[in-house]
């Protein structure tokens, strides 16, 4: 049987597994090195551990320190409070009283898990609006502006001038456009330049 790319000779793995203090409520940590991972480190939970993946070249002074950052990352994203329908719902109805003065009234406001194109859409003859769960954790502004921008089609079905007249009263209408063209351009490869002929 052969060996599996990660065990191959020349390609060291080390790993190892530390309790965390008592009382902590922490799971166990298991760090893996590895001599393919050049510079990135990344971890993750399995069950009830937590598995954090570094550089096989890396002293031990830069394993407890990129140890320690990174429980503190994945205890942050865990902490993060995402809001339910119910709330999202409320939000769509004040922010239709602020910046519409209460015209945009939907029926219903959901998050989706089947938006992986767009980060919402709305059926103006339903009055139903959904966000794509990609926006949760993003920032307060960008989410308003995705309700905003859904709240709009609710009186203004398409895309033309008065639809972006109305999305003119959110201050933040521009950094949060530039926010998710950022994102979107983040998940998609640079375009390389065709070779210059010589």
């Amino acid at each position: 049987m052969p060996a599996e790319p990660l065990h191959r000779a020349g390609n060291p793995q080390r790993s190892t597994t530390s309790q965390p203090p008592s009382g902590s409520g922490a799971s166990a940590i298991e760090v893996r090195r590895s001599a393919r991972r050049r510079r990135t480190v990344s971890a993750y939970r399995e069950g009830d551990r937590t598995i954090v993946l570094i550089p096989a070249r890396m002293s031990e002074a830069e394993e407890q320190r990129w140890v320690n950052l990174m429980l503190a990352k994945l205890a942050a994203q865990e902490n993060k409070r995402v809001i339910g329908d119910a709330e999202l719902a409320e939000r769509a109805e004040r922010l239709s009283v602020q910046y519409f003065d209460g015209r945009a009234r939907p029926t219903s406001v959901r998050w989706v898990t089947n938006q992986n194109t767009r980060w919402g859409s709305c059926t103006p003859s339903e009055g139903s609006i959904r966000l794509s769960h990609r926006l949760q954790g993003m920032p307060d502004y960008v989410v308003d502006y995705v309700l905003l921008h859904e709240l709009a089609h609710l009186l203004v079905p398409g895309h033309g001038p008065r639809f972006w007249r109305l999305l003119e009263a959110y201050p933040r209408t521009e950094r949060a456009r530039g926010y998710l063209e950022g994102v979107v351009a983040a998940d998609r490869p640079p375009h390389q330049p065709a070779p210059a002929e010589e």
